[in-house]
């Protein structure tokens, strides 16, 4: 991710320490200056074969936290692709500061580098630049221009290495305190623990191991794991675990009017988390388009007709590709944009009208007849709009700008009806830019022209879309724009608008090299955001795309009816805002007619022009409508209506996998001793701790029985015997092979169990032996 550096940086002079090759006149001396119109002026590997790197010597220590890659003024095919950046104060012995890639343009990209551990900044002497791969797959390496930046205020910078010297021999004796402790040489892990006086991990593992480990008491192991549960020691755990995905069909409420909204797709729906009530207007049925307004009450799961047509209650027409958003505080619902039919885009029929329906008095007000007039935007559909609820300030970016029809026909095939004449020239098309309207003031505010020629090459640059998603960020105040369609380019771009200081930040450019870790170019995706997680959430509908498709988000798809494929897919992606990660927890790749009418009451089908909308403090979704894209029905429209809970394992479940995991150990060992109590022990104690509603764990348990019939020598885990410990009374019965297995199994035990606690709690992760090289 592309970052601008900060206030506290400044540059850092470098020379060349050392390199892999170079080749004619491109030596690595060459990037020290930044010559843009100089094609000579650049270090160019002589292979693109690996190892290939430069070696950079700061002039002095310094806290390195950006780099700059400058670039030639035309896109080159040597340019890299992908690459890596290390840091350290030796050139032997560095870490990886970024994993990267620049674009094959011609702007200088600057990216943020890993500079703190344990919360403190360590400093580098040394970088170390490998690239991985040019933009061109059988070419050199080339870097036309580096510069580095940081903080060498030698106050600071010393301050850092003595910090860092300091964890680094703190981190090696932690290392040897937990091989000693894991060998059972006890004196030695007593005598360095005493003379350094360096803690191995929290008090509460300390205790963990004494009970687990030396004592056997697997009693006190699981009561004490149980405060540690009840202290929130497994949240962090919890949250790093990847979701699951639990769709429910939602059913009215047999006690209630079972009445709900009809078939349809490209309506809008809001949610008021306060009250738990979904709103949902408006719509395409196949046949016409809809101005019915209805409410549904989470609680008592009952839908609610509101208004059967809003326009005779002196609201808006009925339409579809229109959008919504709400104001939970006032109570207030805005809506904008829609749909025409070519034949109906005339001049008096292209205004930009606004509604407010007011939800306390179930009141309509038209805010404007036409949002242009008052420098907003055009007649628009296929736009997103949000809201900033504590200043009352809307946003809206894109959407198509509806224009009379002598012009329309179908861009990228927005009409969607086979019964529409499309004439339309996609380069044609215009597109609406980004504004903003403070409702309190009644003043729209143009933010972003379209990028008309569509290059997006200036940092600030929007390219506007149809089809894309936008959400407010609450915490950050920020837009955040993802993918969308722009004529017959499908986008998959993804970037930040800051509207405090109106500035622009691409996450991911869209230019394929992240493609194997972010969701694909497709044709219908819903977002939706947690500002208390810090995520994005998104359902995304892809097609084969070998098929010439066309979208429009109010009715569905069009395209050459010969040429027509059924090829759809689900996919659900999480987008860790802070760890810029992407994560698929979601992907069916079924389709056809059989399967999806087994999986009916599952999960919902693929589809188009649905909605979906979010209970950020219930953690829930709820998707409705949409077009299934059936070619041999293409009226039909859905009524189905579903709930999503993203699920991670809880703070219950975890405990009772713990658990199981410690009876499950136990039992292993009565089952070397005494096979009668290890009989009794499953029977009674362990079956008690298996879910039985986990398969997993009841064929795990039902294996277990068959340890009962085996040699101790059968039974033994694949570990080098240990010198036993002499401070475990239940152990000194057995033979010295059998307490180098006791140890050993229990000290795997401990490690397992204290992989659900922060890192910073534990002993290091890593091994002393792992250090040793070959």
């Amino acid at each position: 991710m592309a970052e601008a550096p900060s206030q506290d940086t400044t540059n850092l002079k470098y020379s060349i320490h050392k390199y892999s090759t170079f080749s004619a006149n491109y030596a690595p001396e060459n990037i020290l200056e930044d010559k843009p119109n100089d094609q000579a002026s650049r270090w160019s590997s002589d292979s693109n074969n690996p190892p290939q790197f430069l070696i950079l010597k700061l002039e002095r220590p310094a806290v390195l936290k950006t780099i700059t890659f400058g670039k030639y003024e035309k896109v080159h095919v040597c340019n890299i692709k992908k690459f890596r950046v290390y840091g350290g104060l030796s050139d032997d012995n560095m870490v990886l500061l970024l994993e990267s890639g620049l674009k094959n343009d011609t702007v200088p990209e600057t990216f943020l580098l890993k500079h703190t551990v344990s919360g403190h900044q360590f400093p580098v002497r040394y970088v170390k630049i490998v690239p991985l791969q040019s933009w061109g797959s059988t070419f050199n390496f080339s870097i036309w221009h580096v510069s580095l930046g940081g903080c060498e205020d030698w106050n600071i910078v010393q301050k850092c290495i003595n910090w860092y010297t300091t964890y680094r021999e703190r981190e090696a004796i932690r290392l040897c305190l937990k091989h000693f402790r894991q060998h059972n040489y006890t004196e030695a892990f007593e005598s360095l623990e005493k003379r350094t006086r360096v803690t191995l991990e929290d008090p509460r593992l300390t205790k963990l191991h004494k009970l687990l480990v030396e004592q056997g008491d697997f009693d006190g192991c699981e009561k004490l794991i149980s405060e540690a549960a009840r202290d929130g020691l497994f949240q962090q755990y919890i949250s790093q675990q990847e979701y699951k995905p639990q769709w429910t069909p939602i059913i009215p409420s047999p006690t209630g009017t079972r009445q709900q909204p009809g078939m349809r797709g490209g309506h809008q729906m809001c949610i008021d988390t306060n009250t738990q009530t979904i709103y949902l207007f408006g719509g395409w049925d196949g046949n016409q388009d809809l101005s019915d307004l209805w409410s549904y009450q989470v609680m008592s799961q009952e839908w609610t007709c509101i208004s059967r047509d809003t326009h005779a209650k002196g609201g808006p027409s009925a339409r579809s590709c229109h959008k919504m958003c709400l104001d939970p505080e006032r109570r207030q619902i805005f809506t904008l944009g829609r749909y025409l039919d070519s034949g109906l885009r005339v001049p008096e029929n292209l205004k930009s009208d606004f509604y407010m329906y007011d939800i306390e008095n179930n009141k309509w007000t038209q805010i404007t007849e036409d949002t242009a007039a008052l420098g907003g935007p055009r007649l628009i559909f296929d736009h997103q709009m949000v809201m900033d609820v504590e200043n009352r300030i809307i946003y809206v970016f894109g959407g198509r700008v509806l224009t009379p029809s002598r012009w329309e026909g179908c861009v990228g095939g927005l009409g969607l009806d086979e019964r529409r004449n499309n004439t339309y020239t996609p380069s044609e098309a215009i597109f609406s830019g980004l504004y903003s309207y403070h409702v309190a003031t009644n003043t729209w505010t143009k933010l972003r022209d379209d990028d008309c020629a569509g290059n997006g090459t200036g940092p600030q640059d929007i390219k506007s879309r149809i089809g894309h998603s936008m959400l407010f960020h609450s915490g950050t105040r920020q837009l955040f724009i993802l993918a969308g369609q722009r004529n017959k380019e499908y986008l998959t771009d993804f970037f930040t608008y800051n509207i405090d200081s109106d500035t622009v930040t691409y996450i991911s450019d869209g230019s394929g090299k992240d493609s194997a870790s972010v969701p694909a170019a497709g044709f219908t995706q819903k977002a939706t955001i947690d500002p208390q997680l810090n995520e994005i959430h998104v359902l995304s509908l892809r097609v084969d795309l070998r098929a010439r498709y066309s979208t429009g988000s109010h009715k569905g798809l069009s395209k050459d009816k010969e040429k027509r494929e059924e090829n759809v897919r689900n996919s659900f992606w999480v987008y860790d805002i802070s760890q810029n990660k992407w994560s698929c927890i979601y992907r069916n790749e079924q389709t056809g007619e059989t399967y999806w009418n087994k999986m009916q009451h599952v999960e919902p089908c693929p589809r188009y022009a649905h909605q979906l909308v979010y209970d950020d403090t219930k953690k829930v979704h709820y998707l409705f409508g949409g077009n299934p894209g059936k070619t041999y029905l293409p009226k039909m429209r859905l009524d189905d209506f579903w709930s999503l809970r993203l699920c991670r394992p809880s703070t219950e479940q975890l405990f009772q996998t713990c658990v199981l995991l410690i009876r499950k150990h136990r039992f292993s060992e009565l089952a070397r001793s005494n096979s009668v109590e290890a009989l009794k022990y499953l029977q009674t104690e362990l079956y008690s701790a298996v879910d039985h509603g986990n398969p997993s764990q009841v064929q795990d348990f039902q294996a277990l029985a068959t340890t009962l019939f085996q040699s101790p020598e059968d039974c033994n885990m694949t570990h080098t015997p240990l010198l036993p410990s002499e401070d475990d009374p239940s152990l000194k019965s057995e033979g010295s092979s059998d307490l180098g297995w006791v140890h050993s199994s229990r000290s795997q035990l401990f490690d397992q169990l204290t992989q659900f606690v922060p890192e910073h709690m534990t002993q290091p992760r890593g091994n002393l032996v792992d250090l040793i090289p070959y």
